[in-house]
């Protein structure tokens, strides 16, 4: 998958306004993705800035994810998911995008 596919997808199902109340940037092995959803509309886009969570994945397993084909939990716990910064809010992120 695309970084320009992945940024499309989650912004379908980030939406407006996710409600997270929080910064969120994906690091995959095509690029980064950074979600602002501290603002309404939410702001999506792929440039690399600090944010309150960064989720590290493979791309490969970022479309797994999207698709529901990866459980979160599992992925994490199996070290294909790395969090960096708020659990709480990568927990938040998990729900959202993982279903």
């Amino acid at each position: 998958m695309s970084l320009q596919v992945f940024t499309e997808k989650v912004q379908a199902i980030v939406g407006e306004d996710s409600r997270l109340n929080a910064s969120v940037k994906f690091s995959t092995d095509e690029g980064v993705l950074f979600v602002d959803a501290k603002q309404v509309p939410n702001v999506i886009s792929n440039e690399d800035k600090d944010a309150d969570c960064t989720v590290s994945l493979s791309a490969a397993d970022a479309v797994k994810l999207l698709e529901g084909n990866l459980n979160p939990m599992n992925a994490f716990m199996m070290g294909k998911i790395k969090v960096k910064g708020d659990m709480g809010v990568a927990m938040k992120v998990m729900q959202l995008i993982g279903g």
